[in-house]
């Protein structure tokens, strides 16, 4: 097989699309339907695809978003672009790719900087195990690895030890809580546990936006009714999934009203969950926890999850982490290639640390 790489713009792409529905492992964030309005909305004309293509074919054998990061004042660095709205840096990857297309497609990425004598990518939020991650280690000939920041996030697996899971969480002193909790709110009014797909997910999605802006979420600016381009890049992304049936929105109503949602998006078996919220003046009655459990079971009822979930939480968090028992470990893959990688990552290293004492030292006079 002889294969070609390159950077092509962030648009519509029949071979795109093919390498999303036959890739080895999942991720819903690296595809059209979150890509385009992503890169439309949000980082117009600053991100591109690093593509590797089967040069007889013209099929896509491995593709990733890719950009430019600063950690500190001087020193830029090539990423693929997994983001907060869609932490997972893990390439779309087909099954037929030859490790031997690896270091064309690091080249590829990170020509998106130019340092002189080296060249430099970062690959973030990387699953610890897998096909893709293990590929690009054996495939990265000439290009030195390392490993940063090693964590591990809530997760549930599918099948027999997803069950096994769910056991363990569901005991009956959790049972018995719940349900008193769950009279409780009843006295409120009518509760029902509602799950929305297709066209009717696309109005559940209406009800979670204003229940995540009621927040504090909305108070800090940082809902996704807080600005037209966050509203606008969601709209688009949930509206692609629900076009594809890769959405589910699992909602708590009470008399009619949303208090709790949890959004999330599916791909090749695996359940995303991209975004929850839930009435804080209900705190009380634990609505948060209570959809997320609700979740965690639908996912396990559903024969086409055999991956499981992944909660895409913030390690450690307090309300997903007691419920989802598995764990998906993940890192940032540094790949350095050339003479001057080393000393380069060095400097960048320093730039880093003077740039976050320079902040931490402006906050501080700030608050004088």
């Amino acid at each position: 097989m002889t294969f070609t790489a390159r950077l092509c713009p962030i648009t519509e792409n029949d071979a795109w699309h093919q390498l999303y529905i036959e890739a080895l492992e999942p991720n819903p964030f690296f595809g059209p339907g979150f890509l385009l309005p992503y890169a439309g909305h949000m980082m117009p004309g600053q991100l591109a695809l690093a593509v590797v293509e089967d040069t007889a074919t013209g099929r896509w054998l491995m593709t990733a978003p890719v950009g430019r990061k600063r950690a500190g004042f001087l020193v830029p660095t090539a990423t693929l672009w997994a983001s907060d709205y869609g932490p997972l840096g893990t390439p779309l990857i087909h099954p037929d790719c030859p490790a031997e297309a690896v270091p064309a497609f690091l080249l590829a990425a990170s020509s998106v900087t130019t340092l002189p004598g080296s060249s430099r990518l970062d690959i973030p939020y990387l699953p610890l195990t897998g096909h893709a991650s293990a590929l690009l280690r054996a495939g990265a000939n000439g290009w030195t690895a390392t490993d940063n920041r090693h964590t591990a996030r809530a997760a549930h697996s599918g099948g027999a030890d997803g069950a096994a899971q769910l056991a363990k969480v569901w005991t009956p002193k959790r049972r018995k809580e719940y349900d008193r909790l769950a009279r409780r709110l009843s006295e409120l009014g009518d509760v029902c546990e509602e799950s929305y797909r297709g066209a009717a997910a696309l109005n559940a999605f209406e009800a979670f936006l204003r229940l995540e802006a009621s927040g504090w979420k909305g108070r800090g600016g940082t809902a996704l009714l807080s600005t037209e381009q966050t509203a606008n890049f969601s709209r688009g992304f949930i509206a692609a999934m629900a076009a594809q049936d890769r959405l589910r929105i699992d909602m708590i109503r009470l008399n009619s009203e949303a208090i709790a949602a949890l959004v999330l998006v599916e791909h090749q078996g695996r359940s995303h969950a991209w975004k929850i919220a839930f009435d804080e003046t209900l705190a009380r009655f634990s609505p948060g926890q209570r959809v997320a459990l609700q979740a965690l079971r639908r996912n396990l009822e559903d024969p086409r999850l055999t991956a499981g979930g992944d909660s895409l939480a913030v390690p450690g968090h307090p309300m997903i982490d007691p419920l989802w028992r598995g764990r998906m470990g993940y890192t940032t893959l540094r790949l350095g290639r050339g003479p001057l990688a080393a000393p380069l990552d060095a400097l960048k290293e320093m730039d880093r640390l003077a740039y976050t004492s320079a902040k931490r030292l402006y906050h501080r006079l700030k608050r004088r």
